[in-house]
């Protein structure tokens, strides 16, 4: 079966794709790269929840295939939620990692080690063509570090540190984060629904003849 994800981040295709073919080796994950006729499909949402369903549903109805969107984000608890739905620019449009964490370490200093409180958030929708979806989440509790640790992941992982290993995310090898992480945690809520969902509405259509042949991610 082909599943199309909604995303042209290269480190959460990969990520999503290793967790994906460990739960089930038949899948076949492809990008948004393949389908360069699906331009950038805004996030016009005002929740995690919204924004996933947007994408998932251009996804699905530009290319005919099932597809699968995420919203995830940061939510620290002494910015009010923020950076939230807006996690990948949060210091502006086009943002780097490393300048959304700058502007997320100054918003906190000086913060002591329990108002430091914060968590990932995931949610993913899964879209059939003919309108069909549904939704799987997954959260994952942590602090915010007072600096950046870790060469491995990407966004805020430096900076995100599980309270039971004492590691950040991204001082974590691919197997322990995928156990803990938000991510891990939404696909393993979606790969539980997802046998009944295509029981119910049957397979996949192969995507248009002048779509597939122009190559994604």
């Amino acid at each position: 079966m082909h599943l199309l994800l909604a995303s042209r981040n290269q480190g959460k295709i990969l990520e999503i794709t290793r967790l994906l073919q460990t739960l089930d080796q038949n899948l076949q994950v492809l990008g948004l790269d393949s389908f360069p006729a699906i331009g950038d499909i805004p996030e016009t949402g005002a929740s995690f929840e919204e924004n996933a369903l947007i994408k998932a549903k251009a996804a699905a109805e530009g290319t005919g295939l099932i597809s699968l969107a995420d919203d995830s984000g940061l939510e620290v608890d002494a910015l009010s939620g923020a950076p939230g739905i807006h996690s990948a620019r949060y210091s502006g449009e086009g943002a780097s990692d490393r300048a959304n964490n700058d502007k997320l370490l100054e918003a906190m200093r000086g913060l002591p080690e329990a108002r430091r409180t914060a968590r990932f958030r995931c949610v993913m929708a899964v879209y059939a063509p003919n309108g069909e979806h549904f939704l799987a989440q997954g959260t994952w509790e942590g602090s915010i570090a007072e600096r950046p640790r870790g060469s491995h992941g990407f966004g805020y992982d430096p900076l995100f540190l599980d309270p039971e290993t004492g590691l950040t995310a991204a001082e974590m090898d691919q197997a322990s984060k995928n156990a803990r992480s938000h991510r891990g945690r939404a696909l393993r809520d979606l790969l539980d629904k997802l046998p009944a969902f295509l029981a119910g509405r049957g397979k996949a259509q192969p995507a248009a003849s002048n779509q597939s042949s122009e190559g994604k991610g």
